[in-house]
């Protein structure tokens, strides 16, 4: 399988995948549930009901991270010394929704994910204070609940408008137990609501 393919697309519907990791997770200041987290619940509903991936408008942004990310996982396989083993999609062992596409496998025990942002000033960001480490913490948590076995992703950010030695951030994010279990426990409640929500719509139909 190959990602963006018909297969990828095909295989990710309806499941909570480790993009959507942040919009699952994040809450309003006052705690409350952002628009976000419903909008979420909604597609993935619309998912499981069709059996396709909701279409997406793919932006510059989108489309730059797209084409830059085979050279930038090259330049962090040299920066780092190690080989990565692509791999375009991880269901998780038991829970049945759950997935993530990493964007590689370093060695036994680690995950690499790699963003080339558009916007020089957001690689700037992560080079001065790990911006990105904070932007995907649940992305890179998410990606770790999908491999048991695995203890570490290495968050890259990646522009190759930077000088050499300023072209990569990387930051490595271990496993934490308490993330984990927030994750299981919001993905169990999401996907009740969830169930519920398409329950309603059949059973308004068969009325």
């Amino acid at each position: 399988m190959e990602q963006r393919t018909e297969e990828w697309f095909s295989a990710r519907a309806g499941k909570f995948t480790a993009s959507r990791a942040g919009d699952l997770m994040n809450r309003n200041k006052n705690g409350s549930l952002p628009k976000a987290y419903h909008d979420l619940l909604t597609t993935l509903a619309v998912e499981r009901l069709t059996g396709k991936c909701a279409p997406t408008f793919e932006s510059a942004a989108m489309r730059h991270g797209n084409e830059t990310e085979s050279e930038a996982r090259e330049a962090y396989s040299f920066d780092m010394g190690v080989s990565v083993e692509e791999l375009a999609f991880q269901a998780h062992p038991d829970l049945a929704n759950v997935s993530c596409s990493p964007d590689g496998l370093v060695g036994d025990l680690g995950l690499v994910e790699i963003k080339c942002p558009y916007s020089p000033t957001k690689h700037f960001e992560a080079l001065r204070e790990d911006a990105h480490a904070e932007e995907y913490k649940w992305q890179v948590q998410h990606q770790l609940l999908c491999f048991p076995d695995r203890q570490w992703v290495d968050l890259v950010s990646y522009d190759n408008r930077f000088p050499a030695h300023l072209q990569l951030a990387i930051k490595r994010i271990e496993r934490d137990d308490k993330m984990q279990a927030d994750l299981v426990e919001a993905i169990a409640i999401a996907d009740a609501a969830i169930d519920e929500m398409i329950a309603a719509m059949q059973s308004s139909e068969a009325a």
